[in-house]
């Protein structure tokens, strides 16, 4: 494993401010690096050299918060029995090349800020990643916000329970393909695609969500989106939906028509700033919950008609302006 300082040039692990004196701990960034004594280094021409590395299982926090790192480079870096990858790279912020292609991910279960706020990665081959064992990825590419693309299209999820804030902030990614995801098992997906800024279109059409939990801020300033299909989304465990489609201001149409809200207690902005919306049908929302649905379609200039069910009209006669019609179903 080659390490790249932001000049470029190799760190050199030459002195017991990187090493302890039994050379069995790293530091990096003045910070250790604890390995569980199941790894030993060695100094050869200025390389980090990773000796009995299969007999790790876990590289948890391993490069955390290590912000003046521009490069990593992994020579022949075993990760075949390695079950947490939690936090790898996490505040990296200066990292703009890592090569984890060849990685063995076949026994990894936690991906769970893997990524987060490696703020100058263009690009991460992920491609490869068996993800059959993963249970944790939330946070995964949180605040990668030069990532431009990401091939996540043959992640194997079914075991997978946290997805919340997964590509948050993922600002310069124009699309993800998510459709063969199986999120049968997924309990939280609040803020999973919030500040995608530049997304145009996703598929989650197949997106199984019968114990998804929490939803607030799902889709919040995906600004560039000109459609998305939720019409599946069995939200019937959901209990927070605060700002799930806020600006999301390109959208003229959202059906939520069979959103089953019954455990709903939060729709504080659901469709704030959703400035082309022109209509939407929540005749058969149950608000029998909800505790708070606040500034729900504030912001929404075009909106002039909201199918609703007589008994929540005069619920929703608190949260729109007198311009709006309510048809009553």
């Amino acid at each position: 494993m080659e390490i790249f300082s932001n000049n470029n040039e190799k760190i050199k692990f030459i002195n017991d401010k990187i090493f302890d004196k039994n050379k069995t701990n790293l530091y990096l960034n003045n910070k250790k690096i604890d390995f569980k004594d199941k790894i030993k280094f060695e100094k050869n021409n200025n390389k980090l050299i990773l000796f009995n590395n299969n007999k790790l299982e876990s590289l948890e926090k391993m490069f955390e918060d290590c912000d003046k790192i521009t490069k990593i480079k992994f020579i022949k870096f075993n990760t075949e029995n390695i079950r947490n990858m939690s936090c790898m790279f996490s505040g990296c912020s200066k990292l703009t090349s890592v090569n984890v292609s060849k990685f063995n991910t076949n026994k990894v279960e936690n991906m769970g800020f893997m990524f987060a706020g490696c703020k100058k990665l263009t690009s991460i081959d992920v491609s490869k990643f068996n993800t059959n064992n993963v249970q944790n990825m939330e946070y995964m590419f949180y605040d990668c916000s030069l990532l431009t693309s990401i091939d996540v299209s043959k992640f194997i999820t079914v075991n997978v329970e946290k997805m919340q804030y997964m590509f948050n902030n993922c600002s310069e990614l124009t699309s993800i393909d998510v459709s063969n995801f199986n999120t049968i098992k997924v309990e939280n997906m609040n803020n999973m695609f919030s500040g995608c800024s530049k997304l145009t279109s996703i598929n989650v059409s197949n997106f199984i969500t019968n114990y998804v939990q929490n939803m607030s801020n799902m889709f919040y300033n995906c600004s560039e989106l000109t459609s998305i299909n939720v019409s599946l989304f069995n939200t019937d465990k959901v209990e927070n939906m605060n700002s799930m489609f806020f600006n999301c201001s390109k959208l003229t149409s959202i059906d939520v028509s069979n959103f089953n809200t019954k455990n709903v207690q939060k729709m504080n902005s659901m469709f704030s700033f959703c400035s082309e919306l022109t209509s939407i049908d929540v005749s058969k929302f149950n608000l029998n919950n909800v505790q708070s649905m606040s500034n729900m379609f504030y912001n929404c200039p075009k909106l002039t008609s909201i199918d609703v069910s007589k008994e929540n009209q005069n619920s929703f006669k608190n949260v729109i302006n007198e311009k709006v019609t309510l048809n009553l179903k």
